[in-house]
């Protein structure tokens, strides 16, 4: 009765109260940016649009290299799928003739058979040997793309005849806005499903979660076959919105560090961390160009160096400690 008593006593009832409040304005804000981010580009300038679009691909490449690092695998394989994903879709719609909206579905399918294909292989690998492994496939997929010239095009690389939606900067943002969104909801299942618990186990200790069950390399091989998916579909984005791919530029190491840089200073492991890195570094480096056009790497760099000595959870993971420990 005394338990009963207490479960049914006004305090109880309060709480549970505040926490249902609590999280339907959590939903109502979520749903107010959504709303706002799809009718900014009515609001700001064409120079904007193209700075949030471009925030939005790097947001989107550092949230799928931070769900395959919550597996404990550190992947440099970012660019190479990326490049890939992008000379997928163009040669999709300059030599098959496909729309390019589904190019890039297509381009999606390519990148994440070919990681089916390389996981079986570069999965039984652990720590600095995946690692550089990964990391030499960028290597490897630009030889290719430079010496298949009939279909790639060789060091010249290919160009179409116009980008998708004919250059409307507003519809191609309204479209890597819902990549990103989408790219985002998948990080959240991630954080909200049991496939969290078996990651996290994976990350903690590989032979406590054999033991208690855990079908390692089936993990494994799921969350590297996806986040390939999701960096071959914005390597897509990307060279749709240029209708240009070129092996030097499409399988540049910005589109590895630049990312990864964006997921550790906002804080890895979560949703919100590699958002706010990407917000953060991608304004911060467009402000640095406009006023050090020849030095704005250096103050880039320096914020990086800053943020891992100082702030070594990254911007989220440093506030969400700091209220953890307040309550």
């Amino acid at each position: 009765m005394g338990r009963l008593g207490l479960l049914r006593s006004p305090h109880s009832s309060d709480r549970v109260q505040g926490l249902r409040e609590a999280r339907r304005m959590k939903y109502f804000m979520i749903l107010a940016v959504c709303v706002l981010c799809f009718l900014l580009p009515f609001f700001v300038g064409a120079y904007l649009i193209h700075v949030l679009t471009s925030i939005m691909i790097f947001l989107s490449l550092a949230l799928s290299w931070d769900m395959m690092l919550r597996t404990g695998q550190l992947s440099f394989g970012i660019a190479g799928f990326f490049g890939l994903g992008a000379y997928a879709s163009i040669i999709a719609v300059d030599d098959f003739s496909i729309d390019p909206l589904w190019s890039i579905l297509v381009a999606a399918v390519f990148a994440a058979l070919v990681a089916l294909a390389l996981g079986w292989i570069v999965l039984r690998l652990r720590e600095i040997y995946f690692a550089i492994t990964t990391l030499a496939l960028s290597s490897v997929f630009m030889i290719f793309a430079r010496n298949l010239s009939d279909l790639t095009g060789g060091s010249a690389g290919k160009v179409l005849y116009e980008s998708i939606f004919k250059g409307d900067s507003i519809k191609i943002y309204w479209l890597v806005l819902s990549v990103a969104l989408t790219v985002i909801l998948i990080s959240e299942l991630f954080q909200r499903t049991r496939i969290r618990f078996a990651i996290n186990a994976i990350r903690d200790d590989e032979i406590a979660a054999k033991c208690s069950g855990v079908n390692i390399f089936k993990y494994l091989l799921f969350v590297f076959v996806l986040t390939s998916a999701i960096q071959g579909a914005v390597g897509a984005l990307y060279a749709q919105q240029y209708a240009f791919v070129e092996p030097e530029s499409t399988f540049s190491a910005n589109f590895l560090l630049l990312p990864m840089s964006m997921a550790l200073v906002g804080g890895i492991y979560s949703t919100l961390g590699p958002i706010i890195g990407a917000v953060v570094l991608g304004l911060a480096s467009e402000y640095l160009k406009l006023i050090m056009p020849y030095g704005h790497l250096i103050i880039y760099g320096l914020i990086l160096i800053f943020t891992i000595m100082f702030l070594p959870r990254g911007i989220y993971g440093t506030i969400a400690n700091k209220i953890v420990v307040k309550r």
